[in-house]
């Protein structure tokens, strides 16, 4: 699963994903989306780095003009733990945890 915080259309920033290296030059589909408001997205990537630093995958790809990148928006966690994230967001209760790969849940922090 990959995750990005951008504004405009997730369309839009989708289309020739095949091409694109950082989404490893495939096809992607997009399987949820979220509307979060009076939020710097930017905070909340880095937010999102942190929580599921533990959960990113470890790849490295040339892009297609062979050059090597290092894609840090994919991670491997169930979807329902994103879900758990925005809802944390949104009700403020982020800060009072940390995510535990081994169990694929939300611990006390």
């Amino acid at each position: 699963m990959a995750f990005g915080l951008r504004g405009g259309k997730v369309e839009t920033r989708i289309s020739g994903a095949e091409k694109e290296s950082t989404y490893l030059l495939v096809g992607v589909e997009v399987i949820a989306t979220y509307k979060l408001h009076n939020i710097n997205r930017v905070k909340m990537e880095n937010l999102f780095h942190r929580i599921f630093g533990s959960a990113q995958i470890d790849i490295s790809i040339d892009d297609r003009f062979g050059n090597p990148v290092k894609p840090r928006e994919w991670i491997l966690v169930p979807l329902q733990a994103i879900d758990e994230v925005v809802q944390r967001i949104k009700d403020g209760t982020i800060s009072d945890v940390a995510y535990d790969l081994k169990t694929a849940s939300f611990i006390n922090a």
